[in-house]
């Protein structure tokens, strides 16, 4: 008995470390997403996200504002002066300073550089700067240079708008974002309504081949949605349906239905017989029942479905493509414009988080709402 005890302790251990493990996988990538949403790009390339509360160093190459508008005589020599902060924007301490990209750190805040000739240039610990020479040698670009500061945390909504009320339709996710919810939505009730009538007929009508429709239902449960894709893209063409909404949620839908069908019949099979057989006679009919009787109780079932499908649809690109983007881009979807990003802003990881967090608050927010009746919907009927 103690060795059974000893090995159920020890399993359990091994449960809850894999339980926190798989929490912590999840929870830390998507923390770190929603922070680098907030942050600058400068930040995002400075440090990383878990970093982000803590002043950080960074290095920055500006060049001064341009001599032919802005410098000034001063006896002999012509002189340019500003505040890299001021022109450039951010903020800090500058700690080191250089004129060329293989010595950033050549000098001190307050130095002064000689650049040759006579021509000088000098930046101090809070951005200020000078630049000084005869006439020919201030003039033309601005001197450049680059500076390595302590900058303190610095975050932001800009990336938030940026994406929303972008006009460059490859940045705007606003439309993408709508986009999405009129796919998902239908594409999530249609086959609820008619999984839940299939699944009330093979759990509680009697007819012939019965049998057969279940086992048919748990055989497309493993057929690879791929195989279908281009075949029912020529079907749809071939009835005039073509590409659109209507041809991507009737996708969806029967490529969900083999699992809503499945997981509500178990449910209902599950229910009490008596109060069906009890209804029955009492006379209401099978719509009756259904309606009044089988839906409010099988709810978590249905919720559970929902939420897989919800989740699928929302986040699915394979579907859309086939079925629903054209080449004008006007149904693009959210899957599909973080692809675009990937491409054309690849280097801007500001705008990438921020869309890629963006997606996934909606999913996010459904799942929390209706986990309690994901768990209950999935494990009904599991014990009799």
């Amino acid at each position: 008995m103690d060795s059974i005890a000893g090995s159920k302790s020890s399993l359990g251990w091994a449960v809850n470390i894999s339980v926190v493990l798989l929490v912590a996988l999840w929870v830390f990538p998507t923390f770190g997403l929603l922070v680098s949403s907030f942050r600058t790009a400068d930040q995002i390339v400075g440090s990383g996200w878990w970093a982000s509360m803590f002043p950080s160093e960074q290095t920055e190459r500006f060049r001064a504002s341009d001599p032919d508008e802005n410098r000034v005589q001063r006896g002999d020599l012509f002189v340019v002066e500003g505040n890299i902060f001021e022109e450039n924007g951010g903020g800090g301490d500058i700690q080191s300073w250089g004129t060329s990209s293989r010595a950033v750190d050549a000098y001190q805040p307050g130095d002064v550089a000689d650049l040759g000739d006579g021509e000088t240039f000098t930046v101090d610990a809070d951005g200020n700067y000078a630049w000084s020479g005869n006439d020919e040698q201030i003039s033309g670009r601005g001197q450049r240079a680059f500076v390595t500061a302590i900058s303190p945390p610095e975050f932001t909504t800009e990336n938030y708008v940026n994406i929303m009320t972008s006009g460059n339709d490859t940045d705007n996710m606003a439309k993408a974002f709508f986009n999405t919810l009129t796919v998902t939505i239908p594409a999530t009730i249609i086959p609820i309504v008619v999984a839940a009538f299939a699944a009330y007929a093979l759990a509680w009508m009697d007819f012939p081949g019965r049998a057969i429709l279940i086992a048919c239902v748990v055989g497309l449960l493993v057929v690879p949605l791929q195989l279908a894709l281009i075949p029912l893209l020529k079907l749809h063409v071939g009835v005039g349906i073509g590409k659109g909404y209507l041809g991507v949620w009737l996708a969806h839908t029967g490529f969900g239905l083999p699992l809503a069908i499945y997981l509500l019949r178990n449910y209902m099979v599950g229910l009490p017989r008596d109060i069906i057989e009890n209804a029955k006679v009492d006379g209401a009919t099978d719509f009756q029942i259904f309606t009044k009787i089988i839906l409010p109780l099988s709810f978590p079932a249905l919720a559970s479905f929902a939420i897989f499908q919800f989740l699928w649809t929302w986040n699915d690109l394979l579907v859309a493509k086939v079925f629903l983007i054209d080449a004008t881009g006007q149904t693009t979807v959210m899957t599909d414009q973080i692809v675009n990003l990937l491409g054309t802003r690849g280097g801007n990881w500001e705008i990438l988080a921020t869309a890629a967090f963006v997606s996934i608050a909606v999913p996010l927010c459904v799942f929390f709402a209706m986990q309690k009746y994901l768990v209950r919907g999935l494990l009904a009927g599991s014990v009799k």
